[in-house]
């Protein structure tokens, strides 16, 4: 049984004005904490997590899957949604990641990752653990400046890691988007491709801040603290258990999600 993961980490967003600070650091403690379990692991950081430059890596890892093999595709960084055009989603909108070269290449919606992820080796695993935001209402846009970590004017700001779509798509696409977005779950029940962790529901953010004197998300940091603690023989539905009892807080209410089915949800954590 192999086990491979791979980590995307992506701080700078050109053409966007909506730079970020941790995710290039979360991506490297998710390396650290997946190599220390037996994986193998491959990153890729900014310049190199363009749209085609994340295809591209997530086909190798899946084309060199077999049975029983481990995978986990880790990504930090924007999250945003985009109409959807294939009216699978309830909301009318497709969740995304997106990649360094959004402005210019546009993002990776949800549809996309599916049908990357479908084409993993029957029998295998798969784990996406993403901390980036999934979605947002329009009226929520602008980053919250509150410094959540450290007291006086001088601490480091807290910022949703989410770009608004008005960034990336034209202004007809981005009409079509409206306030829905905000008042419905957008996943299809069932539709499950992989074992999916994540630092935010489908209608919150998840935050950018300062842990411990460095930039880290606030559901990275608390995952991977939680993990740490974790018996040996933990699912992941233990390692969600322990996240949320930190986490919505009032500082960063944000509420992790684990979503997939119920045998897979009692895969071992990073197993």
């Amino acid at each position: 049984m192999a086990k491979r993961a791979l980590c995307i980490g992506i701080n700078d967003y050109p053409g966007t004005g909506s730079d970020l600070s941790g995710c290039v650091n979360d991506a490297n403690d998710w390396a650290a904490a997946f190599a220390k379990r037996g994986f193998s692991v491959a990153t890729l950081f900014d310049r190199k997590a363009t749209g085609a430059g994340i295809r591209t890596a997530i086909r190798k890892l899946l084309d060199a899957s077999k049975r029983r093999d481990s995978m986990i595709i880790q990504f930090s960084g924007h999250g945003s949604f985009v109409p959807d055009e294939d009216g699978d989603e309830p909301d009318g909108t497709d969740e995304c990641i997106c990649p360094y070269d959004i402005a210019d290449r546009g993002p990776i919606t949800d549809d996309e990752l599916f049908d990357l992820y479908s084409s993993k080796a029957s029998g295998s695993r798969l784990v996406m653990i993403s901390d980036s935001c999934h979605s947002g209402t329009v009226a929520r846009f602008a980053p919250i400046t509150t410094p959540p970590t450290l007291p006086g004017p001088t601490a480091p700001r807290r910022i949703v890691r989410f770009l608004p779509p008005a960034v990336f798509l034209t202004k007809r696409a981005a009409g079509k988007l409206g306030l829905s977005r905000a008042l419905h779950r957008s996943s299809p029940p069932g539709r499950y491709a992989a074992l999916l962790m994540s630092g935010c529901q489908d209608t919150e953010y998840s935050y950018d801040a300062w842990f411990q004197g460095r930039p880290n998300g606030a559901f990275t940091f608390v995952a991977l603290r939680a993990l740490k603690a974790l018996p040996a023989r933990s699912t992941y539905r233990d390692w969600y258990n322990a996240i949320r009892k930190a986490l919505p807080s009032q500082q960063y209410p944000q509420t992790p999600n684990l979503y997939g089915s119920s045998s897979t949800k009692r895969w071992k954590a990073l197993g």
